[in-house]
């Protein structure tokens, strides 16, 4: 079965969605494929680094209200084994981990990238935005890292990774993580892992009877 994962490495529930999607493939006795498609929570442009806490109080009612979200999703992530580390994080538009991405995948380490990018921002406190920073990261994962710089210096995947955004909003996509089930079940949110390994088998069985 083909699942695609719709989501944003700045987007913690995504992550908190991928590693329960990970739980429920444990348990599941089918074969699948994961493909990971971009989703930009923020598209606007950052001009400079700044602390992610003090962007979520801009935009969700102040430093308060961000620190109490931060902490109940870090709660939330705690309980599969992730450390969430908003007080190191950093504000970054996503375009260019996106595009990074598209170069593992095209290379077969799309799924240990995208892993790296979560821990990077979320835990490591490493700006996502900054192209230093990527292609680093992709050296990590075992990529080329001048091929990396080369690939995030020039224009290569902007279209690509640009019509795959809008493709998303027109799949009617609007809130991540999105995962999608063979071409055409979606099951939206962080849920947890018996609710995904139900879906798959529900799938499963359809695809099978059709």
């Amino acid at each position: 079965m083909e699942i695609e994962i719709y989501a944003d490495v700045a987007c913690p529930w995504c992550w908190i969605g991928k590693r329960r999607l990970e739980q429920a493939i444990e348990s599941y006795d089918g074969t699948v494929t994961v493909s990971f498609r971009p989703f930009q929570l923020d598209p606007t442009p950052v001009a400079e680094p700044r602390p992610l806490l003090d962007a979520l109080g801009d935009k969700f009612g102040g430093r308060d209200k961000a620190d109490q979200m931060a902490g109940h999703v870090s709660g939330v992530a705690a309980g599969v084994g992730l450390d969430l580390r908003f007080d190191r994080a950093v504000a970054a538009n996503t375009f260019d981990a996106h595009r990074l991405v598209r170069f593992a995948a095209e290379r077969g380490r799309a799924a240990e990238m995208v892993e790296r990018l979560y821990r990077a921002h979320f835990s490591d406190g490493l700006d996502v935005g900054s192209i230093d920073a990527l292609v680093a990261l992709a050296g990590e994962v075992g990529l080329d890292e001048s091929e990396a710089r080369g690939y995030l210096g020039s224009n290569l995947g902007r279209r690509e990774v640009a019509a795959e955004l809008s493709a998303a909003h027109q799949l009617g996509v609007s809130s991540v993580p999105t995962f999608v089930l063979a071409g055409k079940y979606a099951v939206t949110g962080a849920q947890e892992p018996e609710t995904l390994l139900a879906a798959l088998r529900e799938v499963a069985q359809r695809e099978a009877s059709a």
